[in-house]
C-alpha cells in the first residue's frame, strides 16, 4: 500500500470522486500544512491557521499509479483560481499536493507541467512535503456518501 494526499476545495466531493477510483483502498478527509495543533473544521474555517482541506488516499500501486491519482487530481478541480473552488473561499481552499516520498514530488512536478498545457491561466498548485494529517471529525468522512449525494455543488 501506498499514500497519497491531496487539496483540491472542499474534502467532501474530491474524497467522493477518489473512492470511486480503482486501487484506492481508503480515504480520509483532514487538515493539513498548518500550523494548529489538533485543528477543528471550525479552527480551520476561521482561515487563520494555515490548513488547507485535504484527502488522505490509501491506494494499491499494482491496481493504481501515484501519476493516475494526480491526472484525477487535475481533472476534479480547477488549480488555476487561488484559495478558491467554486463558491468556496479561503487558504483551506487551495490546490495543494503534499507528496510522501521523492519519486512523488518528481511526479507531481512533471504532472503539474503537463496539465499546465490544458489551462490557459497559470497553475497555482502548490507542492509541498507531507505534514501532520489531522483526521477531520467523523461526520466529515464519506459526507456526501452518507447523505447520498455525488458532488458538493449542483450544477
Amino acid at each position: 500500500m501506498a499514500k497519497a494526499t491531496f487539496g483540491a476545495g472542499c474534502f467532501w466531493g474530491v474524497e467522493a470522486t477518489f473512492r470511486r477510483v480503482k486501487g484506492v483502498t481508503a480515504t480520509a478527509v483532514g487538515y493539513e500544512g498548518g500550523t494548529l495543533e489538533n485543528p477543528t473544521y471550525e479552527d480551520v474555517c476561521s482561515d487563520a491557521t494555515g490548513h488547507a482541506e485535504v484527502v488522505e488516499i490509501d491506494y494499491d500501486p499494482q491496481q493504481v499509479s501515484y501519476e493516475e491519482l494526480l491526472d484525477v487530481f487535475w481533472k476534479c478541480h480547477d488549480p488555476t483560481t487561488l484559495n478558491r473552488q467554486g463558491p468556496d473561499v479561503g487558504t483551506q481552499y487551495r490546490s495543494v499536493i503534499f507528496y510522501h516520498t521523492p519519486e512523488q514530488e518528481a511526479a507531481a512536478r512533471a504532472s503539474l507541467e503537463k496539465a499546465q498545457a490544458r489551462f490557459a491561466r497559470p497553475i497555482v498548485t502548490q507542492i509541498l512535503p507531507a505534514q501532520t494529517f489531522w483526521r477531520a471529525e467523523e461526520y466529515h468522512q464519506q459526507y456526501l456518501e452518507k447523505h447520498g449525494r455525488f458532488s458538493c455543488h449542483s450544477h
